[in-house]
């Protein structure tokens, strides 16, 4: 128990996980378990949020899907923010599990605790609109990820999701960010509806950048120069990322993917779902 909220860890289970050198195959024996991943994971944030500051939401080019989706839903939660949370502050949950990141939310007046995706601690139901965006492709357990942002979510609640597509294009930064896997759009598309939900709109969604040699250069930076490696992230490649960041472009239902390496997804729950095990 920490901040008064239980943070039980997801159950471990092999799951399918795609390797660099090795797109496409199917992995499982090498899949990492949840708790190792969940340490990971943490150990990650908590380094990058401890140096970095924090992002208004309407600074991202998601802010006016967010601000319309936030005017009629008076009870939100947005999972797993970090220092970029895209709902508005003032009357959103948050929830994440990193203490650095949980700090600053706070001390910006947002009301932040500590937990994870795969045991929300809220009751069922009890959301309008639920936000997950680079998120279920951290965990080892997508099924209860999946499970509990539907379980929060009220009968035609608004759920907000981005997850990175096409285990062909594996590649280290995801190995380097925590990813256990990538998704295929139609198996991404039958589990949403597997949880009740059904996607009205979609847009081409990611600040990564495109050159693996930028990308490659960037990690070794955070590896081996972290100090200045935060202090370019801070003062220059995110203020740069803000200011030429593409506007969001959405489309009814979803748009074709191949050329696409991350999607953001804009899904309704249904009226009622059947139970789930």
């Amino acid at each position: 128990m920490r901040d008064g909220v239980r943070t039980a860890e997801p159950a471990a289970r092999v799951t399918r996980r795609f390797c660099p050198g090795r797109a496409g195959e199917e992995a499982t024996p090498e899949g990492r378990a949840a708790s190792e991943l969940l340490i990971a994971n943490r150990r990650f944030y908590d380094a990058l949020w401890r140096d970095a500051r924090l992002v208004e939401p309407e600074r991202f080019n998601t802010w006016p899907l967010a601000r319309s989706l936030a005017a009629p839903a008076r009870r939100r939660l947005e999972v797993a923010p970090g220092l970029r949370p895209r709902l508005p502050i003032e009357g959103t949950q948050f929830l994440d599990i990193s203490a650095p990141a949980l700090m600053r939310l706070r001390q910006r007046g947002a009301n932040a605790v500590l937990g994870l995706v795969t045991s929300i601690p809220f009751p069922d139901g009890a959301f309008e609109l639920v936000c997950a965006l680079d998120i279920v492709e951290h965990v080892a357990n997508e099924d209860e990820a999946l499970g509990e942002l539907s379980r929060v979510a009220a009968p035609g609640a608004a759920l907000l999701l981005s997850v990175p597509l096409h285990p062909s294009r594996w590649n280290a930064f995801d190995e380097f960010v925590g990813h256990q896997r990538r998704y295929e759009p139609e198996r991404l598309i039958e589990m949403l509806a597997e949880y009740g939900f059904s996607v009205e709109r979609s847009a081409a969604y990611g600040m990564q950048p495109r050159s693996s040699h930028l990308l490659d250069l960037g990690m070794w930076f955070l590896v081996n120069r972290r100090d200045k490696a935060m202090w370019w992230y801070n003062h220059v490649l995110m203020p740069l990322g803000m200011r030429f960041q593409k506007k969001l472009v959405l489309r009814s239902g979803v748009l074709v993917c191949d050329e696409i390496d991350e999607i953001l997804l804009v899904c309704r729950k249904a009226d009622s779902t059947h139970a789930m095990t």
